[in-house]
């Protein structure tokens, strides 16, 4: 029982140093295509959010959409005007600046 329970730990260890390692573009575009959005434009939405943008900033964008969608009541639809509109919601201007210009690129601006 005790190996077990050793492997079971040292697997969920494993699972959050791999998630820890996974590049913000990556996670923008997972966050994106579970709200819909097809893979190619999360894709590219993603990696140029994280080029033009600081971990901070992406960080308050993400909990900015978290809190945007809690009091919804179809959490699992996320629009690109919702985002805009999230983005415009954060303080630092820079954010909603490239939300914009990363969805009129790649081809999702509202």
């Amino acid at each position: 029982m005790a190996k077990s329970a050793a492997k079971t730990g040292a697997s969920i260890g494993l699972t959050l140093v791999v998630m820890a390692c996974t590049p913000p573009s990556t996670r923008i575009a997972t966050g994106l295509e579970r709200y819909g959005l097809d893979s190619q434009r999360s894709t590219c939405v993603g990696q140029r959010l994280e080029r033009n943008l600081s971990l901070g900033q992406l960080q308050q964008l993400g909990n900015a959409a978290a809190a945007y969608r809690g009091d919804d009541p179809n959490p699992a639809q996320l629009s690109v005007g919702d985002l805009i509109r999230v983005a415009g919601e954060i303080k630092d201007p820079k954010v909603a600046l490239e939300v914009g210009k990363a969805a009129a690129g790649c081809g999702i601006a509202p």
